[in-house]
């Protein structure tokens, strides 16, 4: 049942008929609740009529409308227990049919920036970072079904064969499914929420995420072509720092995007967006990440944006940004030198034909910022350094500068200047007029080893 309805149950024995009975609504216990009977009423009408509500939200309101009405003359018989707040009801009603049910407040509420659902009754959102358990009590069926309105618009599918899936819900939201005998017993569902909230640096900076200085850099950065590796933890706004990037390059350029899932949401004219698509019920057709990235660079970009790099997929990347070709992505990764240190171990899941040998110096080269993100324990997240590789390897290690850093919880110019200067020199860059400003005025210290 979902929870909040505008009804009482009843504790006699009720047989329904008609209609409601037809939808699986027959009870000899607990009688179903108002939302249930109205909800069943309102899509054997649309089933009868063959119309589609779904993509009509007057027709949607004025069948819904009329059941209420309906289900209200009836009540006012004695038949039927009376509504204590149609609205409420019609609202409920509406959620079942063309949103997602009990759920679809939470997706209504900006504040709330992630769902999931561990068990029927255990279901929470997080609200600026913080987890928070809901009063939602679903039922098994109304998880799956739920799950099944989720991936139509989607064409995936989840099933035994098949236990796992990431989709994308029609407002850009990610969704990730898992179901038994993967989990215990039950259905595990998450949706991280696309949000439209933060889409320039200057939002991160209004959010304290980032300072006035550092955005002006990582803005020079992207103006100039420098590649960027965006690392972080889980949910600490690696996709966010990604949008916010790509919002400062110029509104002339064509950009494309490879991702497993849609997350990014570019504001460019010029844009290409792609997706990895599983495999069929006879197991052919799936479309991974490398062939995505070759296949973009087929398709005349002017940056190569990867949403996320987690396996072999980082050489083809690699080998991308190694030939010119402007490029992002963001890593999982405890700090910006351990994401350095990742991308030089990910290429080497490809083959054994791949070694360090080749892959420590191609990622020196390739990479030229990299930014590391931090979800603090209060929900807020911030950039916490932004490292510049020299492009030089001693020892097996890729040297790199430290350009800013956590001072006294604020993110801060160490004073030091990345060493590859070319590209910033050719788009006409100074590097003082940003790095200069509260710079110390002691010696900038020497590239340091990661």
């Amino acid at each position: 049942m979902l929870a909040g309805h505008g009804a009482s149950a009843a504790s006699s024995p009720i047989l329904w008929t008609g209609p409601a009975a037809a939808a699986g609504l027959q009870h000899t216990g607990r009688m179903p609740s108002a939302v249930s009977i109205i909800t069943a009423q309102v899509r054997d009408r649309v089933r009868l009529d063959g119309v589609d509500i779904g993509g009509d939200s007057l027709l949607a309101d004025r069948y819904v409308r009329d059941e209420v009405r309906r289900y209200s003359e009836r009540a006012l018989g004695g038949s039927l227990p009376m509504l204590v707040d149609e609205a409420a009801v019609e609202r409920q009603v509406i959620a079942s049919i063309t949103g997602f049910g009990a759920l679809q407040p939470y997706f209504d509420d900006d504040e709330v920036e992630e769902i999931w659902i561990n068990s029927p009754d255990r279901v929470f959102v997080a609200r600026n970072g913080v987890p928070q358990l809901t009063p939602v009590a679903l039922t098994a069926g109304e998880v799956r079904d739920l799950v099944e309105r989720m991936l139509q618009s989607s064409g995936r599918r989840v099933d035994l064969s098949s236990p796992f899936v990431d989709a994308s819900l029609p407002d850009g939201s990610r969704l990730h499914v898992v179901i038994p005998d993967v989990t215990r017993a039950e259905w595990a569902v998450n949706v991280r929420k696309f949000s439209q909230r933060i889409r320039h640096l200057q939002r991160l900076v209004a959010l304290g995420s980032l300072t006035q200085q550092a955005a002006e850099f990582l803005r020079m950065c992207v103006l100039s072509g420098q590649n960027i590796l965006v690392s972080g933890a889980t949910q600490s706004g690696k996709t966010t720092l990604l949008n916010a990037l790509l919002s400062a390059a110029r509104p002339a350029e064509r950009i494309v995007t490879v991702e497993e899932t849609f997350e990014l949401d570019l504001a460019a004219k010029d844009t290409v967006a792609m997706q990895c698509r599983q495999p069929n019920l006879e197991g052919v057709g799936e479309i991974t990440l490398r062939r995505l990235i070759k296949e973009a660079l087929r398709m005349r970009p002017d940056r190569l944006v990867v949403g996320e790099v987690r396996e072999a997929e980082s050489l083809d990347l690699l080998i991308a940004l190694n030939s010119g070709l402007p490029g992002m992505c963001s890593i999982h990764a405890n700090g910006a030198r351990d994401a350095l240190s990742k991308l030089c171990t990910l290429p080497l899941l490809a083959g054994r034909n791949i070694d360090a040998a080749f892959v420590v110096p191609t990622v020196a080269s390739s990479i030229d910022i990299v930014v590391h993100c931090e979800l603090l324990r209060g929900g807020k997240r911030r950039v916490t350094e932004i490292l510049a590789p020299s492009g030089q390897v001693s020892s097996g290690v890729i040297e790199a500068s430290t350009i800013f850093s956590l001072q006294h919880g604020v993110l801060t110019a160490t004073g030091s200047y990345p060493t590859k200067t070319s590209k910033f020199e050719a788009g006409g860059f100074d590097l003082a007029s940003v790095l200069a400003r509260h710079a110390p005025t002691s010696e900038a210290p020497a590239g340091s080893r990661t």
